[in-house]
């Protein structure tokens, strides 16, 4: 991808992402969403069931299996419809950005390889200390070559 259609799009999704900042620290209900709305709401197995176009047995066990994040999200979008509810799917940074994603990947990567030539040079007398400073100087030269992609 072409370095600014990359910061175009990494721009896109923050915004994107800002309504579920939230969301992120919400608790899910102990047995799943999808019981816990199902019982708020009033609805039986038997009515869910009938909803799905399946056994009230089956109806279960995909509330069974949403609760312990075995559920596709197929089958999730299928239930949430039979609920009369969307589902809303996102993937959101555990702590800061996309960007900060991208930095500490690249900083990541960029330890292993300063890291590994230390190492070597080590093993031949030849090390030259300074590593905090060559892994900001990799990490640098990482992001600008992924930015170049």
């Amino acid at each position: 991808m072409r370095p600014e259609f990359r910061t175009l799009r990494a721009k896109q999704l923050e915004r994107a992402l800002e309504t579920f900042h939230s969301a992120k620290n919400s608790t899910r209900p102990q047995r799943g969403w999808l019981r816990a709305i199902r019982e708020a709401t009033g609805i039986s197995l038997r009515e869910m069931g009938t909803r799905l176009k399946k056994t009230p047995t089956l109806a279960a066990k995909l509330e069974k299996s949403e609760a312990e994040y075995r559920i596709t999200l197929a089958s999730l979008r299928d239930a949430a419809d039979a609920l009369g509810c969307h589902l809303v799917y996102a993937l959101v940074p555990k702590s800061g950005s996309i960007q900060q994603l991208a930095e500490e990947g690249a900083r990541t990567k960029a330890a292993e390889n300063v890291r590994a030539v230390e190492h070597s040079m080590a093993l031949e007398d030849q090390a030259v200390g300074g590593i905090e400073d060559k892994i900001d100087e990799e990490t640098r030269r990482i992001l600008k070559k992924a930015r170049k992609k």
